[in-house]
């Protein structure tokens, strides 16, 4: 009897640029967290920071981040054996939990009497940023492209997979925030301007 020698997954020349890239990023490469845990503890501010810029605020962000996790944590090995990407997966699934969210709390809701005493808010540190005002009124899908590709920085390719929509609608969501973008931030310049002149 001979021995055999382990597999080796055969990634094509592609693939392993975007492996290369992924690890020059710090970020955990499909197969090289095996456990459930070192996969959280290894991605979690990365996460983080994807729900934070999908939200607009750090709670609802970690609530989504938190949601999502306890759905693929229950069914982790399923998740990596069937999808390439575990964390393209969980991209998907919180921009698609963070739009379910957003129809849901869209609607308005009514109550009988109106409270008593708001409550205690904390200030969000970017609440007043011009550039951040403008990325929280994207619709849900073009925030989520704009900040995979110039917050995480993942290229076309990477993002319709975290999306699980085509590279076409990648770009045209691309283009259609960054015009949306310019345009808010022409708007903001001209009244800033305005404000310094009178």
């Amino acid at each position: 009897m001979t021995a055999c020698a382990p597999v080796v997954p055969v990634l094509s020349l592609a693939e392993n640029r975007v492996v290369d890239a992924r690890r020059e990023r710090g970020l955990a490469v499909p197969g090289d967290l095996v456990d459930f845990g070192e996969f959280v503890s290894a991605n979690l501010p990365g996460l983080m920071r994807y729900g934070h810029a999908l939200t607009g605020n750090p709670h609802d962000a970690a609530d989504l981040v938190q949601t999502v996790l306890e759905k693929i944590g229950s069914r982790w090995t399923h998740v990596q054996r069937k999808t390439g990407d575990p964390m393209a997966y969980i991209r998907r699934s919180m921009a698609n939990a963070h739009i379910s969210r957003w129809r849901r709390t869209k609607r308005e809701n009514l109550v009988a009497d109106i409270p008593d005493s708001q409550p205690l808010v904390h200030a969000d540190p970017f609440e007043h940023e011009p550039l951040w005002q403008a990325l929280r009124a994207l619709p849900p899908r073009q925030r989520a492209v704009v900040v995979l590709r110039y917050y995480e920085g993942l290229s076309e390719a990477e993002i319709a997979a975290s999306l699980g929509v085509s590279q076409g609608t990648v770009k045209s969501q691309a283009s259609k925030a960054l015009a949306s973008l310019r345009l808010k931030m022409a708007a903001t310049v001209e009244e800033s301007g305005g404000r310094e002149a009178g």
